[in-house]
């Protein structure tokens, strides 16, 4: 059986790993992956980001960041874009989340990027999720 949408699967691994107050997640690699990961990583969400290759398989790591309380840093994370239904902003749309207390990132022609970066830029693109 075929996955539909893996930035969904990497999401909900992401969310559940953070549930069970796992140190390590683990997600099959694909470069619009290892850019979301990365924005998650400059955000502060996640901790570290590697690669690990097994056979002919490649695996990101992810490593979880947790706060003082031991809670996870990520409240939750949300798939906004599906396959099924692209959604799409212009400069001006860029969406806030919670106030600017989280974070959307977005697809763009310059590359995977975080709300912020979006409007300092003046670009809009494909929303692929929420994270807060």
């Amino acid at each position: 059986m075929t996955m539909s949408d893996p930035l969904a699967d990497m999401f909900t691994r992401i969310r559940n790993s953070a549930t069970a107050r796992h140190e390590w997640v683990r997600v099959p690699t694909s470069n619009v992956k290892r850019a979301v990961a990365g924005v998650l990583r400059d955000e502060g969400f996640i901790a570290a980001v590697e690669e690990e290759t097994e056979g002919a398989r490649s695996y990101l790591r992810l490593r979880i960041t947790y706060g003082e309380d031991r809670k996870a840093v990520l409240g939750g994370i949300r798939r906004v874009s599906k396959p099924g239904l692209r959604v799409y902003v212009n400069r001006r749309e860029v969406p806030r989340v919670l106030g600017g207390l989280g974070i959307a990132i977005l697809s763009t022609s310059q590359g995977v990027m975080s709300d912020r970066e979006a409007w300092r830029r003046k670009i809009g693109g494909e929303v692929l999720c929420y994270v807060w």
